[in-house]
């Protein structure tokens, strides 16, 4: 049997399944006795069709679909008092970094799409910093800070370091957000969202190394910027899954591509939440204080290996007994 076979034969109970675990979110006491007997059977069901998927087509996405319908079935069926918070740390050492190396894909092109805009603006910016403002609404403001070496960013602490932060990773979800729902309308979004900020960073970088400046502004930037930097390209990425998901939904119906897609951008998103208060706190306490450059680049060095040694090797033992299953 084909997959392509074996998903039509089976999505109706798949998604009857999450239609029930759905209502069963605050738990089973609001289900009837047949929708709970029906729940269990269907569990039991799609454990089954989980074994048959890894068996028989262990590199096929079903997999991780029927992974997290498993999971969530489980959690619902044998929670327990303790059972949150076992999700929430498994979330974090397993779910989370194994879902951003299967999608790692979504997150480069959401990288080159800032990055592109991004060096192209900085060597706009750098040969003719005039020239930015003819796109670049209220640069010229911009541009007489950088020439007047004013560093504006040290008003963050004008109304307290606490009330900053708070700010800032405020802002920071906002942007991320923005970066993710617009996956919606096809990642058009996404990928504005993307491209509008890497314009706003290469330009002021390519203003500020043309005036000297450049030091100053990096000096700023780099402790937090290699966290807050990674989300958005994670957030931007999951847009894009949205988006490619109803463009190109392959050998599923767009719906059920949509749905998978969505688990695994929503699973993304939850992740990013802790990494950017991580680097609003870094934005509003590290960032604009006296500190050297010096010790701003060795925070900006040790939270990108702390980052992406948790993404990259997080969780790999796991994934390798499941597959041994």
């Amino acid at each position: 049997m084909l997959a392509e076979d074996f998903i039509a034969i089976k999505r109706s109970s798949w998604e009857e399944l999450t239609r029930l675990l759905n209502r069963a979110s605050n738990g089973l006491a609001g289900l009837s006795a047949d929708e709970l007997q029906t729940l269990g059977r269907l569990y039991r069901q799609t454990t089954s069709d989980l074994a048959v998927a890894r068996r028989d087509f262990p590199n096929h996405p079903v997999n991780d679909y029927l992974n997290g319908l498993v999971g969530r079935g489980h959690s619902e069926v044998y929670r327990d008092k303790s059972a949150r918070a076992r999700q929430f740390i498994a979330f974090f050492t397993t779910t989370f970094p194994q879902v951003f190396r299967a999608t790692w894909g979504y997150t480069l092109a959401a990288f080159l799409m800032f990055f592109i805009p991004a060096l192209v603006c900085f060597v706009i910016a750098y040969r003719t910093p005039d020239a930015v403002a003819a796109f670049l609404p209220n640069f010229e403001d911009v541009l007489s800070d950088i020439k007047s070496e004013r560093e504006w960013w040290k008003q963050i602490n004008d109304s307290g370091r606490t009330a900053s932060a708070s700010f800032i990773m405020t802002n920071n979800i906002r942007v991320a957000f923005l970066a993710f729902a617009g996956g919606v309308l096809l990642g058009t979004l996404s990928l504005f969202v993307l491209a509008q900020n890497g314009i706003l960073l290469g330009s002021i970088a390519g203003a500020a190394q043309q005036f000297d400046f450049a030091d100053n502004l990096w000096g700023f930037v780099a402790a937090h910027g290699v966290i807050e930097l990674s989300v958005i390209f994670i957030a931007g990425g999951a847009g894009l899954q949205l988006g490619w998901s109803i463009l190109r939904p392959g050998l599923y119906t767009r719906r059920a591509a949509l749905v998978i897609a969505t688990n695994r951008a929503f699973q993304l998103l939850l992740g990013c939440v802790p990494l950017l208060v991580i680097a609003g706190t870094i934005e509003g306490f590290i960032s604009p204080s006296e500190l050297p450059l010096a010790v701003k680049l060795t925070v900006s060095l040790a939270s990108g290996i702390l980052l992406y040694s948790y993404l990259l090797l997080v969780g790999r033992e796991q994934r390798t007994e499941n597959n041994r299953r």
